[in-house]
């Protein structure tokens, strides 16, 4: 069996690679990963639900071998089912909800031989940019224990850093994956609207604002993955198409010369902290040394007006699993059921009328079309990640219910993420500097719709320099 510095040296790809070999065995492998779940999970509280003998008595079954047998992966806990394995969705009113099915995604990933060990900790309904819900605590970041992994998908985020393993599922409906990924050094890439799939329980989600897909300790894995899991399901009432390569061959070829732009500014005149804007000009005078053109500028659109009606439309949508919630439990939803600031968004939600959802929709397409036709002229935009290169636990509080000042919040401190949700274009959060005290700092990078294997490139290159 490898020892924990050995497995912890090697990515996705590379562990696969020592399968091959035969060097280890996919057994050897999974237990490898359960050693170091159990071995940092106390101090990290990134795992929230295990089924360490159940994934081992499947993999002792199987007759296949495909490249990635025996690797281990989490499912985030929120939006996605793994048959048998529960899904509370942050949520003490759904700790003890298990569903009978695979989602698409973990069909696809199940077969490509991947191990699936447990739940990664979420927020309640994934609403925050810190993971510290009621039901399962707060989850410590591995590079400094006082501080946030981020959210919502931290509980991934916080056990691919601190190396329980190389990658985790991980879902972004307004940054969720690359608010963690920049908090914890790693590679967290949201692709274009529609090229992974999110079937069969999910039709549109929320506007095609919600994504998944995992974040990684390389770009390779990331590729990887994506190859894995993208590709319409059936029924799926819109899909990207996949390139007639796999991302994983593709993003050893050179982009070419590209037009990039660059902000430090942020698109609601928030404050940005000089290291996350010093970041951002070190990538630009990279990426110009490699032999890009690269100037300062930034889209043009009402980011409050976009982000505003981005959020109200994330809320007003959960009415229907409120609802849903409801009718399962056979009342309503009651004080102490859900954390304070959920049962504002419940109120908030109920509140939503059809009229209200629908003018939030045009003033979402109207502020894409503004912020995309800036992409006639660059093929990519470069900002911060975050806000700040470090978040404290507690700093972020949903104990209260003033949902006004709870949102502020939010995108005061990550005001470059959510946009991109909604024009539904590949972003990537990449881990390219420190600050001063040792914390990662990441930087988005935005590419065109559907145009994730340019991205992918740029991110693979700026990852080799």
């Amino acid at each position: 069996m490898l020892s924990s510095k050995e497995y912890q040296s090697y990515d996705m790809t590379g562990l696969s690679e020592l399968v091959a070999r035969g060097d280890i065995s996919p057994i050897e492998l999974t237990q490898a990963a359960i050693h170091e779940i159990e071995a940092t999970n106390a101090t990290i509280n990134a795992v929230v639900v295990t089924q360490f003998e159940t994934a081992l008595e499947e993999l002792k079954k199987r007759s296949d071998k495909p490249r990635f047998i025996g690797m281990p992966y989490l499912a985030k806990d929120l939006h996605a089912p793994v048959k048998g394995l529960p899904l509370a969705n942050g949520s003490r009113i759904l700790k003890d909800q298990v569903f009978d099915f695979d989602s698409t995604t973990f069909t696809r990933i199940r077969a490509a031989g991947f191990s699936i060990l447990g739940r990664t900790n979420s927020p309640e309904f994934g609403l925050s940019v810190s993971t510290e819900p009621a039901l399962w605590g707060a989850v410590r970041n591995p590079h400094n224990t006082k501080f946030s992994a981020g959210g919502s998908s931290g509980g991934a985020a916080a056990a691919v850093a601190s190396g329980m393993l190389p990658a985790a599922h991980a879902t972004d409906s307004g940054g969720s994956i690359r608010i963690p990924a920049a908090r914890c050094g790693l590679v967290g890439l949201k692709p274009t609207r529609g090229l992974n799939a999110f079937g069969p329980h999910r039709g549109d989600p929320v506007l095609g604002i919600s994504h998944e897909h995992a974040v990684t300790k390389t770009v390779r894995d990331c590729a990887a993955i994506l190859d894995i899991t993208a590709g319409p399901d059936c029924g799926a009432p819109y899909f990207t198409q996949k390139p007639p390569e796999s991302f994983e061959t593709l993003i050893e070829k050179t982009p070419g010369v590209l037009k990039i732009g660059f902000t430090t500014k942020s698109f609601i005149d928030t404050p940005i902290d000089p290291e996350c804007r010093n970041a951002v000009i070190k990538t630009a005078n990279r990426l110009e040394a490699m032999g890009h053109q690269v100037e300062e500028a930034s889209p043009i659109f009402n980011a409050q007006a976009m982000t505003t009606a981005m959020i109200n439309t994330l809320m007003g949508s959960l009415a229907g699993v409120f609802r849903m919630i409801e009718g399962k439990i056979g009342r309503v939803i009651a004080d102490g059921d859900v954390e304070p600031l959920t049962q504002s968004v419940i109120e908030f939600a109920k509140n939503t009328s059809l009229a209200d959802h629908l003018d939030r929709g045009v003033i979402l397409n109207n502020e894409t079309r503004a912020l995309a036709a800036w992409f006639d002229d660059y093929d990519i935009l470069i900002t911060p990640s975050q806000a700040d290169p470090a978040l404290k636990l507690g700093v972020v509080d949903t104990s209260h219910r003033n949902l006004d000042k709870f949102l502020d919040q939010l995108f005061t401190i990550s005001p470059f993420t959510a946009p991109f949700n909604v024009t539904g274009q590949p972003a990537i959060s990449m881990p390219l500097h420190q600050s001063e005290a040792g914390m990662p700092i990441g930087v988005q990078l935005v590419g065109r719709f559907a145009e994730d294997t340019v991205l992918l490139q740029l991110a693979h290159a700026l990852e080799a320099e």
